[in-house]
Protein backbone atom coordinates (compact mmCIF):
# COMPACT_ATOMS: atom_id res chain seq x y z
CA UNK A 1 0.00 0.00 0.00
CA UNK A 2 1.44 3.39 -0.98
CA UNK A 3 0.38 6.12 1.38
CA UNK A 4 -0.55 9.56 -0.04
CA UNK A 5 2.04 12.18 0.88
CA UNK A 6 -0.38 14.14 3.06
CA UNK A 7 -0.79 11.17 5.39
CA UNK A 8 2.92 10.43 5.61
CA UNK A 9 3.59 14.12 6.25
CA UNK A 10 1.73 14.03 9.58
CA UNK A 11 3.97 11.35 11.08
CA UNK A 12 6.95 13.52 12.23
CA UNK A 13 4.58 15.97 13.95
CA UNK A 14 2.82 13.20 15.84
CA UNK A 15 6.15 11.71 16.84
CA UNK A 16 7.16 15.02 18.40
CA UNK A 17 3.88 15.21 20.29
CA UNK A 18 4.33 11.68 21.64
CA UNK A 19 7.72 12.33 23.19
CA UNK A 20 6.88 15.68 24.77
CA UNK A 21 4.81 14.16 27.56
CA UNK A 22 1.37 12.87 28.38
CA UNK A 23 -0.20 16.29 28.97
CA UNK A 24 0.78 17.71 25.60
CA UNK A 25 -0.12 14.40 23.93
CA UNK A 26 -3.63 14.52 25.36
CA UNK A 27 -4.07 18.14 24.35
CA UNK A 28 -2.96 17.32 20.80
CA UNK A 29 -5.70 14.70 20.49
CA UNK A 30 -8.46 17.10 21.37
CA UNK A 31 -7.00 19.88 19.21
CA UNK A 32 -7.15 17.62 16.17
CA UNK A 33 -10.95 17.45 16.08
CA UNK A 34 -13.23 20.45 16.55
CA UNK A 35 -16.56 18.89 17.44
CA UNK A 36 -19.81 20.85 17.69
CA UNK A 37 -22.86 19.09 19.09
CA UNK A 38 -25.82 20.11 16.96
CA UNK A 39 -29.49 19.85 17.88
CA UNK A 40 -31.48 16.78 16.84
CA UNK A 41 -33.22 17.05 13.48
CA UNK A 42 -36.69 18.60 13.55
CA UNK A 43 -37.63 16.41 10.59
CA UNK A 44 -36.82 12.72 10.87
CA UNK A 45 -38.01 9.24 9.98
CA UNK A 46 -39.69 7.84 13.13
CA UNK A 47 -38.09 4.82 14.70
CA UNK A 48 -40.01 1.68 13.89
CA UNK A 49 -39.41 -2.04 13.65
CA UNK A 50 -38.54 -3.24 10.21
CA UNK A 51 -35.75 -4.56 8.01
CA UNK A 52 -32.23 -3.21 8.34
CA UNK A 53 -31.59 -0.04 6.36
CA UNK A 54 -28.50 1.65 4.95
CA UNK A 55 -27.16 5.18 4.85
CA UNK A 56 -24.22 6.40 2.78
CA UNK A 57 -22.23 9.49 3.75
CA UNK A 58 -18.87 11.02 2.87
CA UNK A 59 -16.82 13.17 5.22
CA UNK A 60 -13.12 12.99 4.48
CA UNK A 61 -10.90 9.95 4.90
CA UNK A 62 -13.16 6.94 5.37
CA UNK A 63 -10.96 5.41 8.08
CA UNK A 64 -12.22 7.81 10.75
CA UNK A 65 -15.81 8.06 9.56
CA UNK A 66 -16.08 4.27 9.57
CA UNK A 67 -14.54 4.17 13.04
CA UNK A 68 -17.06 6.65 14.43
CA UNK A 69 -20.17 4.93 13.10
CA UNK A 70 -18.95 1.51 14.22
CA UNK A 71 -19.42 2.87 17.76
CA UNK A 72 -23.00 4.10 17.26
CA UNK A 73 -25.82 2.16 18.94
CA UNK A 74 -28.14 0.45 16.48
CA UNK A 75 -25.47 0.15 13.77
CA UNK A 76 -24.60 -3.40 12.74
CA UNK A 77 -22.02 -2.82 9.99
CA UNK A 78 -20.05 0.01 8.40
CA UNK A 79 -18.18 -0.49 5.14
CA UNK A 80 -15.58 1.89 3.73
CA UNK A 81 -15.95 2.50 0.02
CA UNK A 82 -16.51 4.89 -2.84
CA UNK A 83 -19.64 6.70 -4.08
CA UNK A 84 -20.33 9.34 -6.69
CA UNK A 85 -18.46 7.77 -9.60
CA UNK A 86 -18.43 4.74 -11.83
CA UNK A 87 -17.66 1.16 -10.84
CA UNK A 88 -14.75 0.93 -13.30
CA UNK A 89 -12.71 3.56 -11.42
CA UNK A 90 -13.80 2.68 -7.87
CA UNK A 91 -10.35 1.75 -6.58
CA UNK A 92 -8.10 3.56 -4.13
CA UNK A 93 -5.39 4.61 -6.56
CA UNK A 94 -7.86 6.02 -9.08
CA UNK A 95 -10.08 7.74 -6.52
CA UNK A 96 -7.02 9.32 -4.85
CA UNK A 97 -6.33 11.19 -8.08
CA UNK A 98 -9.45 13.26 -7.47
CA UNK A 99 -10.46 12.78 -11.10
CA UNK A 100 -13.05 9.99 -10.88
CA UNK A 101 -15.97 11.83 -9.27
CA UNK A 102 -15.97 9.52 -6.27
CA UNK A 103 -15.84 10.50 -2.62
CA UNK A 104 -14.38 8.29 0.06
CA UNK A 105 -17.60 7.12 1.72
CA UNK A 106 -19.07 4.74 4.23
CA UNK A 107 -22.16 2.57 3.97
CA UNK A 108 -23.88 2.27 7.36
CA UNK A 109 -26.25 -0.63 8.01
CA UNK A 110 -28.59 0.17 10.90
CA UNK A 111 -31.67 -1.01 12.77
CA UNK A 112 -34.40 1.65 12.26
CA UNK A 113 -36.04 0.63 15.54
CA UNK A 114 -32.88 1.54 17.49
CA UNK A 115 -31.43 4.55 15.67
CA UNK A 116 -33.08 6.86 13.20
CA UNK A 117 -31.66 8.17 9.95
CA UNK A 118 -31.73 11.68 11.39
CA UNK A 119 -29.79 10.56 14.46
CA UNK A 120 -27.08 9.15 12.21
CA UNK A 121 -26.91 12.52 10.46
CA UNK A 122 -26.61 14.21 13.86
CA UNK A 123 -23.49 12.13 14.52
CA UNK A 124 -22.28 12.94 11.01
CA UNK A 125 -22.63 16.71 11.50
CA UNK A 126 -21.47 16.79 15.14
CA UNK A 127 -18.41 14.57 15.48
CA UNK A 128 -17.67 12.53 12.34
CA UNK A 129 -16.36 15.46 10.29
CA UNK A 130 -16.51 19.22 9.74
CA UNK A 131 -19.36 19.93 7.29
CA UNK A 132 -18.23 23.52 6.74
CA UNK A 133 -15.00 22.54 4.92
CA UNK A 134 -15.28 22.47 1.15
CA UNK A 135 -13.52 19.57 -0.58
CA UNK A 136 -11.24 18.87 2.35
CA UNK A 137 -11.08 17.49 5.87
CA UNK A 138 -8.16 18.25 8.14
CA UNK A 139 -4.94 17.43 6.25
CA UNK A 140 -6.80 15.87 3.31
CA UNK A 141 -7.76 17.99 0.30
CA UNK A 142 -9.52 17.19 -2.95
CA UNK A 143 -13.05 16.47 -4.13
CA UNK A 144 -12.65 12.85 -3.00
CA UNK A 145 -12.73 14.18 0.59
CA UNK A 146 -15.89 16.26 0.16
CA UNK A 147 -18.81 16.31 2.55
CA UNK A 148 -21.79 14.58 0.97
CA UNK A 149 -24.93 12.65 1.83
CA UNK A 150 -26.05 10.07 -0.72
CA UNK A 151 -29.74 9.41 -0.18
CA UNK A 152 -31.39 6.11 -1.01
CA UNK A 153 -34.97 7.40 -1.28
CA UNK A 154 -37.13 10.50 -0.98
CA UNK A 155 -37.49 10.10 2.79
CA UNK A 156 -33.74 10.25 3.32
CA UNK A 157 -33.49 13.16 0.90
CA UNK A 158 -36.13 15.13 2.80
CA UNK A 159 -34.51 14.52 6.20
CA UNK A 160 -31.04 15.50 4.94
CA UNK A 161 -32.19 18.66 3.15
CA UNK A 162 -34.37 19.82 6.05
CA UNK A 163 -31.60 19.18 8.58
CA UNK A 164 -29.05 21.22 6.66
CA UNK A 165 -31.55 24.06 6.37
CA UNK A 166 -32.31 23.81 10.10
CA UNK A 167 -28.65 23.91 11.14
CA UNK A 168 -27.76 26.76 8.79
CA UNK A 169 -30.75 28.81 9.95
CA UNK A 170 -29.71 28.30 13.57
CA UNK A 171 -26.05 29.13 12.81
CA UNK A 172 -25.26 25.91 14.65
CA UNK A 173 -21.78 25.68 13.16
CA UNK A 174 -18.99 28.25 12.74
CA UNK A 175 -19.70 28.49 9.00
CA UNK A 176 -22.26 27.51 6.41
CA UNK A 177 -22.70 23.80 5.78
CA UNK A 178 -21.30 22.83 2.38
CA UNK A 179 -22.50 19.21 2.47
CA UNK A 180 -23.91 18.04 -0.84
CA UNK A 181 -27.10 15.96 -0.96
CA UNK A 182 -27.31 13.67 -3.98
CA UNK A 183 -29.01 10.46 -5.04
CA UNK A 184 -27.01 7.30 -4.46
CA UNK A 185 -26.22 5.76 -7.84
CA UNK A 186 -23.81 3.15 -6.56
CA UNK A 187 -21.63 2.29 -3.59
CA UNK A 188 -18.47 0.26 -4.12
CA UNK A 189 -16.66 -1.32 -1.19
CA UNK A 190 -13.04 -0.30 -0.75
CA UNK A 191 -10.14 -2.70 -0.73
CA UNK A 192 -9.94 -5.12 2.18
CA UNK A 193 -7.02 -3.40 3.87
CA UNK A 194 -9.17 -0.29 4.34
CA UNK A 195 -11.91 -2.12 6.23
CA UNK A 196 -11.80 -1.61 10.01
CA UNK A 197 -8.51 0.22 9.45
CA UNK A 198 -8.86 2.20 12.67
CA UNK A 199 -9.61 -0.95 14.68
CA UNK A 200 -6.60 -2.79 13.25
CA UNK A 201 -4.21 0.18 13.44
CA UNK A 202 -4.98 2.14 16.63
CA UNK A 203 -1.39 3.40 16.96
CA UNK A 204 -1.02 4.46 13.33
CA UNK A 205 -0.03 8.15 13.59
CA UNK A 206 -2.68 9.44 11.18
CA UNK A 207 -5.36 7.54 13.12
CA UNK A 208 -4.09 8.69 16.52
CA UNK A 209 -4.02 12.36 15.60
CA UNK A 210 -6.99 12.71 13.25
CA UNK A 211 -9.47 9.94 14.01
CA UNK A 212 -9.34 8.62 17.58
CA UNK A 213 -10.44 12.05 18.90
CA UNK A 214 -13.66 11.68 16.88
CA UNK A 215 -14.59 8.52 18.75
CA UNK A 216 -13.69 10.16 22.04
CA UNK A 217 -15.94 13.08 21.13
CA UNK A 218 -18.79 10.71 20.31
CA UNK A 219 -18.50 9.11 23.75
CA UNK A 220 -18.18 12.39 25.65
CA UNK A 221 -20.58 14.60 23.72
CA UNK A 222 -23.24 12.17 22.50
CA UNK A 223 -23.11 9.43 25.16
CA UNK A 224 -26.64 8.19 24.44
CA UNK A 225 -25.53 7.22 20.94
CA UNK A 226 -22.22 5.63 21.94
CA UNK A 227 -21.41 1.98 22.51
CA UNK A 228 -17.98 0.75 23.52
CA UNK A 229 -17.89 -2.42 21.42
CA UNK A 230 -17.54 -1.50 17.74
CA UNK A 231 -19.60 -3.19 15.04
CA UNK A 232 -16.70 -4.29 12.88
CA UNK A 233 -16.96 -5.58 9.33
CA UNK A 234 -15.48 -8.86 10.51
CA UNK A 235 -18.27 -9.26 13.07
CA UNK A 236 -21.11 -8.12 10.82
CA UNK A 237 -24.38 -9.61 11.95
CA UNK A 238 -23.60 -9.34 15.64
CA UNK A 239 -26.10 -7.63 17.91
CA UNK A 240 -26.52 -3.92 17.12
CA UNK A 241 -27.42 -2.96 20.67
Amino acid sequence: MTEPKWRAATWPLVGVLVVTGTFLWQRSLYAAEQAVVVAPPAVDIPKAAGPLQTAVVSGGCFWGVQGVFEHVRGVSRVISGYAGGERATADYESVSSGMTGHAESVQITFDPAKVSYGELLRVFFSVAHDPTQLNRQGPDSGTQYRSEIFYADDSQKSVAAAYIQQLNAAHALPGAIVTRVDALKGFYAAEGYHQDFLIHNPTYPYIVYNDLPKIDNLERLLPDYYRAQPATVANAGAASR
